[in-house]
């Protein structure tokens, strides 16, 4: 089970350093005992194996402790994207049934609490992790360090309460939009076998120093904390992501990997003032979640003079599924040719069976040019969607998960996806991946950000839409950038109109949000048009 991960640690460990998060620093052998605690308390609250945790939180050692201690118990942690408002709050929280919330009290202060426990007859206590909690639950016993005071947790006296590989560990919620947000469950098993897998893929130590800079809710990060745990390395906690801290807490704790959503990266080596010869604790930066341009990745390689890996994976797969980490016969290649192959998504990550498939169901060839859906199996893949039983039939078949992910393959084997199904545009007829054009929009100067989208149009069918956010102090002028894509593409494929905005959405993991951006902009959403 997952909390074995923990107790082998502090095994084999008495007082290598765990957790920093901001003035706190705990040694193993005090993590797991504030764990042990944490377990115990919410187990004197009525919590047991099978019942729902939720947690709405920033980046927190309290975060940290409560995926382990809802491991312990056999409970079931439900981290909650803390952007969101009250209503999918109350949604989450109703559909998943959670028994009890641990909550910051800024980031619930938009509930009524007296409503929602008409609303949520299942919730029976809200758990504070700061002071400032509404006046009309003051005095009772709501306060996370208050459940910390007690003994440690001796685990059930019934063997059968103990949980099991393959018990549900977490729901993760994904957004949507034809639809509510879909519960994702991860069993113990899953994350297990994915904590082992990236240890070996990463070459993960206890010398290891990771910065906690994605959101915790979000597997861009989550899978950070069995893994890192396991290799005994060092959890650095950092509310959220802002560019300044970022750097500072590179260079102070001496940070040596991490995982960065594109757009994070790209606000990053944008950075004024940015100095690489104070990064130099970087050994490798890995950038997943969404596509990313190669002009991303040079700047990210030259400023902190590091390895630099891309990553692609599902809430649904725990969540990696494929690594563009070279093979050793790569690494002597020029340079050009080695950015070419980190460029891509990259090859199946260890033990992931991954296809990528035409509408007949024959595999492409891997010739970078035939298109297909990704769909992977493996004992990282979920085991459905929290009741939804019929969304899980559809989207997993005889094992394989149906990820709706295009891509095409190269000869080495290295996959690179080329848009969302649902986000491929037709235009005159033309397929059009938005991703190849939107990488040609990155490497012009003046763009800070872009999106390419489909409009509705009456002679092309989908009229190519480029949104763009102008890098500061730069004037853009559209028709250049119109002529700059097709000096780049085939002219079919350049943008017809280009529209700049002072910002694009963003999902509640930093990621480009088109529906949000296409319902910002007026525009009409397709049905399937998707979030997360």
């Amino acid at each position: 089970m997952l909390f074995e991960i923990l107790q082998k640690t502090c095994a084999n460990l008495t007082d290598k350093p765990a957790v920093i998060c901001g003035h706190h620093s705990f040694t193993y052998i005090q993590l797991r005992d504030r764990v042990e605690k944490l377990a115990a308390g919410l187990q004197a609250l009525g919590i047991k194996k099978h019942d729902k945790i939720a947690i709405i939180h920033r980046n927190c050692h309290r975060f940290l402790e409560t995926y382990f201690a809802a491991a312990k118990l056999g409970a079931i942690l439900v981290p909650v994207n803390h952007r969101l408002d009250a209503k999918d709050y109350i949604y989450i929280l109703d559909n998943s049934q959670s028994e009890l919330l641990i909550a910051q009290p800024d980031l619930i202060s938009g509930l009524d609490l007296f409503t929602l426990k008409k609303k949520l007859p299942l919730l029976q206590r809200i758990i504070f992790t700061e002071t400032g909690w509404p006046e009309e639950v003051q005095g009772q016993p709501y306060d996370y360090e208050s459940l910390l005071g007690g003994s440690l947790y001796a685990g059930p006296e019934d063997q059968a309460k103990k949980p099991e590989f393959s018990d549900t560990a977490q729901i993760y919620y994904t957004s949507g939009t034809t639809g509510k947000p879909k519960g994702v469950m991860l069993t113990h098993a899953n994350n297990r076998v994915h904590a082992q897998r990236a240890i070996e893929e990463l070459d993960l130590t206890s010398q290891d120093v990771w910065l906690h800079v994605s959101p915790m809710f979000h597997l861009a990060d989550a899978w950070a904390v069995w893994s890192i745990t396991a290799a005994a390395g060092t959890h650095v906690l950092i509310p959220g992501f802002e560019p300044r801290l970022v750097l500072d807490t590179i260079v102070k704790h001496g940070i040596t990997l991490s995982n960065f959503i594109p757009t994070m990266l790209n606000i990053l080596v944008n950075f004024p003032g940015i100095d690489p010869s104070k990064n130099s604790s970087m050994r490798v930066i890995l950038s997943g979640g969404a596509p990313i341009a190669k002009d991303i990745i040079r700047k990210t390689i030259k400023l902190f003079g590091c390895d630099y890996i891309q990553t692609y994976g599902l809430t649904e797969t725990s969540p990696f599924l494929t690594m563009s980490i070279l093979k050793p016969e790569m690494k002597n290649l020029p340079w050009e040719e080695r950015l070419k192959y980190m460029a891509t998504t990259g090859r199946p990550f260890h033990g992931v069976q991954l296809k990528v498939i035409k509408e007949d169901g024959s595999e492409v060839k891997p010739d970078e040019k035939e298109v297909g859906e990704i769909i992977v199996k493996g004992e990282t893949v979920s085991p459905g969607y929290w009741r939804l039983p019929q969304v899980t039939q559809e989207r997993i078949r005889s094992g394989w998960l149906y990820t709706r992910d295009l891509a095409v393959v190269n000869s080495e084997g290295y996959v690179t996806i080329v848009d969302r199904k649902d986000d491929k545009i037709i235009t005159g007829g033309e397929d059009v991946y938005s991703i190849e054009v939107e990488d040609v929009l990155y490497s012009h100067p003046g763009i800070l950000e872009a999106a390419v989208i489909g409009v509705p149009d009456a002679i092309w069918g989908e009229a190519i839409t480029a949104v763009v956010v102008p890098k500061a102090g730069h004037e853009l002028d559209k028709e250049e950038i119109i002529s700059y894509c097709k000096c780049r593409l085939a002219h079919f494929k350049a943008p017809k109109r280009v529209i700049f905005v002072e910002e694009l959405p963003k999902t509640g993991s930093a990621k480009i949000c088109k529906y949000k951006l296409k319902s910002k902009l007026d525009l009409p959403i397709r049905n399937g048009d998707h979030g997360e």
